[in-house]
Formats: C-alpha cells, structure tokens, sequence
C-alpha cells in the first residue's frame, strides 16, 4: 500500500540548534520555583523517554496581562475558577514562573505539509507543561524549541485570540476538538509581515499527538519507538483495540480503524458547519479526531465550496469542498507509518475504506437535522428510498447556495425560523434566482410535512447556529485587544460558547458581513 507522494520519502532531518538546545537542558536541570496551582499533574507522555521530545522550560514573556480566559475550561480542568485572576497564575502561564508538578517539554514529529514529506518537524512554538485532570496542557507561543525551524518560537496576539475564540467556538457548536484555558499578551515585539506584539494561549486536550509522531519513527525505520507510541495511544485513549476482533484482532488496525473512523466524523461536522481548517498538513490532524491547530481556519460567508480560506494555499489543495478527499489522503499517509506493525495491507485497507462510508453517512445526518429532518418509520426499504431522496433534496439545495452565493449561517438561521413560524419569505429573499428557490422548497415541503412541525423547528434551531466566529468578527476583537480593550474577546466567547440562543442584545453579530470583511487575508502566519 503507497499513498500519493509516500513511497521511498526521504527523511530531511532539519539540524538543531545545538547552542539553544544546551542551554534549555541547562535550564531544566535547575531547581524550579515552586508554584501551586491547585492542579494535580500525571505527566504520563513525559514517560515515554527522551526519544520522543525534548526537555525544556518556557521562555519568560516580560510583563504579561490577561486577555481571554475560558472559565469553562478552568472546571475541565478542576482549576479553581478565582485562580484565573492570579497574577501567579498569569505567571505561570506566560512562561515566567515554573509550575510544580509540570514536566515541560516540546515533542518531536514529521509531516507532510500541502502534500509533500518535509521531514522532522515538531513543537516549534509549543512546550507541553504535563498531564492534570486528564487532559495535556500546553504553551502555544513560549518561545523557541530545537524544533522552531529557523523560527522565533512565539505567536503573536492576533492568531492567538483566533485560537483561543475558536477553539472554544467548535466546542460550542459540538465538533470534535481541542480547547483553549486562556491567552496572556505582552508588549513584547515580534516580527511577522509587520512588527506585532506576543501572545501564549494556554491549548488542553486529552492528547496531542499526531499522524506526524507516527511518521516521524516510520520514516527513521525506528520501530521500536513506534511501537511504544501506537502502543501507548492504544492503551490510553483506543482501549478496545487491544480486544477487538474487529480486524482479525490487530491492535495496529484496529487503531488505524477507530482513528479513521473518528476523523470522518470530524470533517463531517465541519462540512455541515461550514469550517474551513485551511492547513490539514498530517503534522495538523490529532490521532484522536479532533479539530487541532488553529491558523488560517474561516468559517463560510457566503457558501462556495471552491473556497480558499488560506492565502498561503496558492494551489487550493485545502479548499472547503476538499477536505474530507484531503483527510483521507492524510489517513493514508498515517496508515503507511503504521503497516511495519499492522504487517497486513488487506486489513490497512480494510480499516481505511470505511472512512467515506461513515464520512457520509454522518454528513448526512447533520445535514437532515439542519433540514428538521427525521427518518419516518417503515420498512426499510422505505427508509433507503427516503434517505436517497434526502440525499438528492441536499444536494440541490447546495448546488443553488453555491449558485447564487447564499450566506451560509444565515440561510440556515432564516430557515429554522421559517419552518417554525411558516412564513418562508425572508429566506426567498436571500436567494436570486427565486423560482428556482421556489421549486426546491416546494418539494422541501413535501418532506417535512412527513414530520411534526414543531419537532423538526426545534431540531433546527439547535442544529443550525446563529452565531459562529466569522473572520471579521474576529477582526475586531484583535483590533480592540490591541488597544487593551479586551472585552471584545469575552463578549465573542460567551456567543461562541451558546451559539445556538439567541443573544438578542449581540443581534448585530449575526448579521451579513460588511463589505470589507471580503478583502481580510489570513496566512498560515494567522
């Protein structure tokens, strides 16, 4: 089994920065001032040994203040919510106090990056305190790492209230994802396209590892450390597969299975949400199928599957409609790292077959809620000639969104409320080509009579968001927060967190975007 562009890759093993790296190990092997969080650490990754990362402190970020804290995620973690107004805390996570219990250090992987091997890669910018309440916390932005790659190592304040708004936005909304604690700014400068200030976001998930950790050992031949790894994910987050007999009881593909199986439900919700990642580089996909590295990601304005929301993206390899071909592509690429321990190409295939089936079985589950559809009782052929007409009334209606340019998130609020109060027009009005609207919704009609009405609205409006972070809603925040006016970033976390209610006091944040939001470029710097 080849994947496109894997076969005899060559490993390009980008040199460390030995000064640097000497210095951090310095650094560690020093007596940490001790800090209290609250927070009992399990550093169960830090035990894998040092072949899988490298042992290191943050980097101080010099006078740091907070701009967005999740109080949400504080109680995931079982951090006592007053502590989010410590300035210990603040300390701590900016990288300038040493936090007892932690274990900080920046793994090692590789990748393939818009469909090419690039090698070793890793935490270039990331520094992994250790494990609390089960779940990893990590600094994005503490400063540089032997895996920077040329890089400063920081991230700066504009992409890091995008990570932070929209991590905690998809959990909202019920995708599959990482989330975000908090995000400490500094004056400090950094240099991008332009001079611009630093930031850490404070990311936590149960793991995150990627398909680029196992490409990383596949490509060195290092089959021991590989097996260490599939191993400890198996045991920690895929236990059934150590007894599935699901194929031919190999833990290996079983693995391959489950991780397949939950990024097709992933790319589900985001193609039914209208997310675009913009950068699905292996090194960017997490083993446990969630939505992970938060850059040039957009959510659709107007709905155009041929959408590029990344500037870097001169090709469109990541555009919106590819993306479930991508992450296939990227299964395989996974898959490969994996055969010297599934040994059996038939059972890799196997697992790797089922992901356009669960792809659009679950695509079209979402997309029937976001309709107010629901399967009639009947026999069951009754019920796959139902499904197949839903499957035909979707794709029509996504044909005459795409044709005329229809505002995602808006169509699909206008419609939860037609269908509630049966009053139709203000949807119409979204449309140009009127009479073809017409003719679907005709037939639209037809299938939701076969439901009760008032289930099939209150379906909708828990399916279909009113507000979701729009580029340009994110804009202005940025824009507030580098004045220090931060309260633009908790209004939006607060939307975000309830996206499907109805906020009517923030009534202009679910309206059309203004003109100039079109012109707004996000890169994989953002």
């Amino acid at each position: 089994m080849v994947p496109p562009n894997a076969s005899g890759m060559p490993l390009q093993t980008q040199g460390l920065n030995a000064a640097r790296h000497n210095s951090t190990m310095n650094a560690v092997s020093e007596p940490f001032q001790i800090h209290h969080t609250g927070l009992a650490w399990n550093n169960q990754f830090h035990r894998l040994g040092p072949d899988f990362y490298t042992p290191l402190a943050p980097q101080a970020l010099p006078q740091p203040y907070w701009v967005g804290r999740s109080l949400a995620v504080a109680d995931l973690l079982g951090l006592p919510q007053d502590q989010l107004q410590s300035d210990s805390l603040l300390n701590a996570l900016a990288g300038n106090q040493p936090i007892s219990g932690t274990q900080p250090l920046a793994s090692v992987y590789s990748g393939h990056q818009f469909g090419h091997w690039a090698g070793q890669l890793g935490d270039g910018r990331a520094c992994l305190l250790g494990e609390a309440n089960g779940f990893e916390v990590q600094l994005k932005g503490s400063g540089l790492t032997p895996y920077s790659r040329m890089g400063d190592g920081r991230a700066v304040l504009r992409s890091s209230i995008r990570e932070f708004l929209c991590s905690e936005a998809m959990h909202g909304l019920g995708i599959p994802t990482t989330r975000a604690l908090c995000v400490v700014g500094s004056d400090e400068e950094v240099a991008r396209e332009h001079l611009e200030t630093a930031a850490v976001v404070t990311r936590v998930a149960p793991s995150f590892i990627r398909f680029g950790h196992f490409e990383h050992f596949a490509a060195r031949n290092q089959l021991a450390q590989l097996t260490t790894l599939a191993n400890y994910v198996i045991e920690r987050y895929y236990p059934a597969c150590q007894t599935a007999s699901t194929l031919d009881a190999n833990r290996y593909a079983n693995l391959l299975l489950e991780v397949t199986e939950r990024t097709a439900v992933m790319v589900a919700h985001w193609q039914a949400v209208g997310f675009c990642h913009g950068v699905m580089n292996t090194d960017n996909m997490s083993i446990l199928g969630l939505t992970i590295d938060f850059g040039p990601f957009q959510f659709l304005d107007a709905y155009d599957p041929d959408h590029i929301c990344n500037h870097t993206d001169r090709g469109g390899r990541y555009a919106f409609a590819r993306q479930p071909d991508i992450a296939h592509w990227n299964l395989y690429a996974l898959a490969q790292a994996l055969m010297p321990l599934i040994e059996d190409q038939a059972l890799a295939l196997q697992a790797l077959d089922t992901f356009k089936p669960v792809f659009e079985r679950r695509w079209q589950q979402l997309m029937r809620a976001k309709l107010g559809l629901t399967e009639a009782a009947g026999t069951a052929f009754d019920q796959t000639s139902q499904r197949e007409q839903d499957h035909t009334l979707i794709a029509d209606l996504l044909k005459l969104l795409a044709q005329d340019r229809v505002d995602y998130p808006i169509f699909w609020r206008r419609l939860s409320h037609g269908v509630a109060n049966q009053n139709f027009a203000p949807v119409r009005d979204l449309f140009l080509d009127r009479p073809a609207f017409d003719a679907w919704h005709m037939r639209y009609a037809e299938r939701l009579s076969t439901v009760a009405p008032h289930q099939a609205a209150t379906l909708m409006r828990k399916t279909n968001p009113k507000y979701v972070l729009r580029n340009y809603l994110g804009e202005l925040a940025i824009e507030a927060a580098k004045a220090k006016d931060f309260s633009g970033v908790a209004s939006l976390l607060t939307l975000l967190e309830q996206p499907f209610d109805e906020h009517p006091e923030h009534e202009t944040k679910a309206a059309f975007p203004p003109d100039w939001a079109s012109q707004i470029e996000i890169s994989c710097s953002s």
